[in-house]
């Protein structure tokens, strides 16, 4: 199936799976409900429309760059009713004074990844024309976190998992650059399972997330499980081989203009 490609990358990103009011977790690649939020949004479909436009869509992240975890501290609030303030250790409720609420939130900084989503060809015309001109603003995971460009990488591509493994440029950590090997192990996050031939590989790693969004509509929001694998593979070094960070941004923006680049 074909479809487009996506880079996503950005002082801060977060996906969140689980999250409630007082905890905001994130996966550690993006979640398939925020990569649909994004669609919808750039499309601008009002909160509480019709998803299911979106099933047939599937999603190959690789992830480029980790980046690191982290979690911000926040109290919240002050002067609230009695019944939404936290409670103590003897079970009464704090004073309208001190009545604050603390959340904490969690963060990707400096993460990078790119996505291939394989689409009908009709469905991902419509997706990336709304990425080049959206109705809202696309975020990673939360509004405050814009992404840096470029986003839309590829708008139409025959093969985008492919393009992952062959063609799109990969930043690398700097004690790579030195001495490169012949190739370089990087993480990929399937949906379900990735194929007959790495059923036995115990790199590979499973797990079950809660992100398929079944509605959007902030009273009655839900969400769906999903089987997803995250399978190490070897990328030819000629990816990442790069004498410093504009060299690969200026690497990157030649595929996104052109599909080629020169390696040098």
């Amino acid at each position: 199936m074909s479809g487009f490609l996506l880079r996503l990358a950005g002082p801060l990103q977060s996906w969140g799976e689980h999250s409630a009011y007082g905890v905001r977790d994130t996966l550690a690649f993006p979640s398939r409900s925020g990569l649909i939020g994004m669609f919808a949004a750039a499309q601008g479909l009002v909160r509480g429309a019709d998803l299911s436009r979106y099933a047939p869509l599937r999603l190959t992240v690789r992830i480029d760059r980790r980046g690191t975890h982290m979690v911000d501290y926040h109290t919240v609030g002050g002067r609230v009713p009695a019944h939404r303030t936290v409670p103590t250790a003897e079970g009464k409720r704090k004073g309208v004074e001190v009545a604050t609420i603390v959340t904490e939130r969690s963060y990707l900084a400096g993460a990078v990844f790119t996505v291939a989503v394989e689409a009908p060809a009709d469905l991902a015309a419509d997706i990336t024309a709304a990425l080049r001109r959206p109705c809202w603003q696309p975020y990673l995971g939360r509004r405050s976190h814009v992404p840096d460009p470029p986003l839309l990488l590829r708008a139409s591509v025959a093969d985008p998992v492919a393009e992952l493994r062959a063609r799109v440029p990969l930043p690398v950590p700097e004690w790579l650059r030195s001495d490169p090997p012949d190739s370089i192990t990087v993480d990929f996050v399937h949906e379900g399972e990735p194929g007959p031939a790495a059923a036995f590989d115990t790199r590979r790693a499973r797990h079950v997330v809660n992100d398929i969004p079944r509605t959007f509509d902030a009273q009655r929001r839900s969400y769906a499980a999903r089987a997803v694998t995250v399978m190490p593979e070897e990328l030819p070094t000629t990816l990442s081989r790069w004498r410093d960070h504009n060299e690969y941004l200026h690497a990157l923006y030649r595929y996104a203009a052109e599909g080629t680049w020169n390696s040098g």
